[in-house]
């Protein structure tokens, strides 16, 4: 198991869909949100995103693949 933290950026057509969910259900990640900013017109999370290491890279690739700016904050703590 490993925690990545990342900082997650969504544009405007995505501040309302449950993208968190979604990984969530499909990639069995645990994200701990440490620090948020949402607004109407877009938003940010800084989150650490737990989980086999395998399972975490295809998840920040869905990520950035479904259109939310993935930034990695460089923190990696092994569990």
């Amino acid at each position: 198991m490993i925690g990545v933290r990342v900082k997650l950026t969504f544009p405007e057509a995505l501040v309302r869909e449950p993208i968190i969910a979604r990984m969530i259900h499909e990639f069995d990640i645990v994200p701990n949100i440490r620090r948020a900013d949402v607004g109407e017109e877009s938003g940010w999370i800084i989150c650490e995103l737990d989980g086999d290491a395998a399972t975490v890279d295809r998840a920040v690739e869905w990520l950035g693949a479904e259109g939310v700016q993935v930034d990695l904050l460089g923190d990696i703590v092994e569990s």
